[in-house]
């Protein structure tokens, strides 16, 4: 351990993300103010660590002591609010959040199909994603109601995000026979297309190779950021939907 080596926290620019408080291994920081970052036992640093300054998003941390010549990578700069719920103004992590955001599971052939094909694909992603160091987050959530879609913000389904971003690309439709039954309306669903082809249920290939430009590269359809509207499409469906169910909660509770 040093006794002249010490990580110092500019406060000006720190985030207090916790980041360098959760993955300090030496006991450096002080975990019951968490997240904020207070050093209180900086003998216990270990000589030219630059762990936690390594992962400040932020470039918050130097260190007494340092003669070097290293630099935070992140470097110091402004941070602002997230200017969305897809994530896009927070610090970058080693992490894969996957969404499958769907209305129907149990009568819907494109849905049903989808949801088959990701488990698979998440089957084999999962661990080598997991020791790569990713944290990996895998949800699914059924947009029962208008209300749910304009809290996730959802265009069509089905749809698959990563880290908050829809790997899938523009939103492309054809009538769905299976959710136009289960409304009584005519209803359009997903599409997908890949190397040329169209897709009612996307390959294996399609979806494995979308999830890991995401993570690792530039996603093709970018952030979700911007005014958000309910679709007519999906106004239909749901409409349709409580009209069949007969009860008032938007056919939430059928």
């Amino acid at each position: 351990m040093a006794k002249t080596w010490y990580p110092v926290v500019d406060y000006s620019v720190c985030i207090e993300c916790g980041t360098c408080v959760s993955k300090c291994p030496h006991g450096v920081y002080d975990t019951s103010k968490a997240p904020s970052p207070v050093v209180t036992k900086p003998d216990e640093c270990v000589d030219h660590c630059h762990g936690c300054g390594n992962r400040c998003p932020v470039g918050a941390i130097t260190y007494v002591g340092d003669n070097t010549g290293w630099t935070p990578p992140n470097g110091k700069q402004e941070t602002a609010e997230p200017c969305c719920s897809c994530g896009c103004g927070e610090p970058a992590e080693k992490k894969a959040l996957v969404e499958y955001l769907y209305l129907d599971l149990s009568a819907c052939d494109r849905c049903i199909g989808t949801d088959e094909v990701l488990d698979e694909v998440m089957m084999t992603l999962t661990p080598a994603l997991k020791l790569a160091g990713f944290e990996v987050e895998y949800n699914k959530t059924e947009i029962k109601t208008a209300e749910l879609a304009e809290k996730y913000r959802f265009l069509s389904s089905p749809t698959i995000r990563v880290n908050g971003q829809d790997i899938c690309g523009p939103v492309k439709e054809n009538s769905c026979g299976c959710c136009s039954e289960i409304s009584g309306n005519d209803v359009d669903c997903r599409v997908f297309e890949y190397n040329g082809e169209t897709y009612e249920v996307p390959p294996k290939e399609m979806l494995a190779e979308a999830i890991l430009k995401s993570i690792f590269g530039k996603p093709e359809s970018g952030c979700s950021c911007g005014k958000y509207e309910l679709p007519e499409n999906l106004r239909a469906f749901f409409e349709g939907k409580k009209g069949l169910s007969g009860c008032s909660c938007g056919g939430g509770c059928c």
